[in-house]
């Protein structure tokens, strides 16, 4: 009952409760003089009540006379403008932009004018104050959006737990990229110029990894480290990070086009992928945090994506496990690391058939190898250090990015080395070549090894292809 009440309009209340009361008051006068008359006068019975009659008659003329002129004037003076500021109120649901706007009867009472006047200027500072903070959130989820993903930065924002330190632990899947010989490079071209180049390949890396909804958690210098299934997972994580590796390298060919018409060295990018358990969440101090993951899984990611050559996408067992069936890869290879209980096991993919079909797309090469003997020494290179005894190699075939060659003595596969041939040809003097050993062969009862070089300097890479040419005729 109570609610029905407070659900009546203003015009309701207040017209039923002036009725009521006037009628009230009637009836007490009418009882009042016939209750007189009949006591003070001698009546007969038919004189009081015709007596009666003729004075409900009069109170309901007095009743109806009061009800239309009351009527009219407290729905002029009161009842019209209260409802024209509640039907102003209601649209501000609908329409903001006309909040302010309320128009009332110019003879409408001074404290109605009064409750427009203070209603105006409270919404006035309302939508300033919202405005301002509108403005303050979108300035803060543009400008941390570039550093952080957007989901990061909404969590961070919406939730009262965001800019609390410590995480939760999550599935994930890991992906990390590096581009193969940026740093020697960046060391013989313009700064300038490598920032340049450096920001054209992020941009275009970091919109495929948005596509696919990952998050990028850190770019450190040339390498992106990118996690799928955090702040949530969509329960096909490692399938989107897959299709994302791939596609990434589709988008590496297409870019370096541009590249070279832009009288930029192409880049090559190796990716290594993981899925494991880490700990999500704001890293850090009060003074100073980030939202990043911890964990060994990422650890095996790096790992992964150190034995990747340019143009390769590798992923470990457990992410290989839960795509099962979905991937073309080539057989897997094992590796013992150092800190690592057991091999490290980790498949190269080719293309991904699922909700997402992927194909990785090659770049052009030379199909066959040509004979060409060239000496030269090559230093292994083991956590970024580089060995100080050299050890004496020939090159036998020469296919694009692949050397083939006799080293003594030879050198395990995934092996990082540094090279250097030994001679120079016309004023001219080879640069270091930095490969990576991808297996062992056999040819003439000799052992070879088969490099992918990862970082040979463009002028070098022109006289290779020149000889090659000259071999091939």
């Amino acid at each position: 009952m109570n609610d029905i009440k407070k659900n009546k309009g203003v015009r309701e209340i207040l017209l039923t409760g002036i009725f009521w009361r006037i009628l009230f008051i009637e009836a007490v006068l009418l009882v009042f003089s016939l209750f007189s008359r009949w006591f003070t006068d001698d009546t007969t019975p038919m004189d009081l009540f015709w007596y009666g009659v003729r004075i409900v008659i009069m109170v309901g003329i007095i009743i109806l006379f009061m009800m239309i002129t009351l009527k009219k004037f407290l729905t002029h003076k009161i009842i019209t403008p209260l409802e024209v500021i509640a039907a102003a109120n209601k649209k501000i649901q609908d329409d903001i932009s006309n909040a302010e706007h309320v128009e009332l009867p110019e003879d409408s009472p001074y404290e109605i004018r009064t409750i427009i006047t203070s209603r105006t200027k409270m919404l006035k500072t309302i939508f300033d104050v919202s405005e301002e903070r509108l403005r303050l959130v979108n300035f803060i989820r543009e400008t941390f959006g570039r550093y952080l993903s957007s989901k990061v930065v909404d969590e961070i924002l919406e939730s009262p737990e965001g800019q609390k330190i410590g995480g939760q632990r999550k599935t994930v899947t890991i992906l990390m990229s590096d581009l193969r010989g940026f740093t020697s490079l960046s060391e013989t071209r313009d700064p300038e110029e490598m920032v340049q180049l450096l920001n054209r390949y992020l941009e275009q890396m970091s919109r495929i990894i948005l596509k696919y909804d990952g998050i990028i958690d850190e770019i450190i210098g040339d390498a992106i480290l990118a996690v799928f299934g955090a702040p949530e997972s969509h329960g096909n994580d490692p399938e989107r990070a897959i299709a994302c590796a791939l596609e990434m390298q589709n988008s590496l060919i297409e870019l370096n086009k541009e590249m070279i018409q832009s009288k930029y060295p192409p880049l090559e990018m190796g990716i290594g992928i993981n899925t494991g358990n880490v700990i999500v969440g704001n890293i850090g101090s009060e003074l100073r945090m980030k939202y990043g993951i911890v964990g060994s899984a990422v650890n095996t990611a790096a790992r992964i994506e150190s034995n990747s050559i340019g143009g390769q996408v590798l992923i470990g067992e457990p992410t290989f496990r839960q795509v099962k069936g979905k991937l073309k890869t080539d057989p897997p290879r094992n590796m013992m690391m150092k800190g690592l209980k057991e091999p490290l096991v980790f498949y190269c993919v080719s293309a991904i058939d699922s909700e997402y079909k992927v194909s990785l797309e090659s770049p052009v090469t030379i199909d066959s190898s040509l004979s060409i003997n060239l000496p030269f020494q090559c230093w292994t290179i083991r956590d970024k250090k580089v060995d100080t005894i050299p050890r004496r190699g020939e090159t036998m075939r020469l296919n694009g990015n692949t050397i083939e060659a006799f080293i003594s003595p030879s050198l395990e596969p995934f092996t990082d080395i540094k090279l250097k041939f030994d001679f120079c040809i016309e004023a001219h003097c080879f640069e270091d070549i930095y490969a990576k050993t991808l297996s062992i062969g056999t040819d003439q009862n000799r052992e070879f090894n088969r490099l992918s070089i990862t970082s040979m300097d463009q002028k070098d890479r022109d006289i290779l292809k020149k000889w090659m040419a000259q071999a091939a005729n």
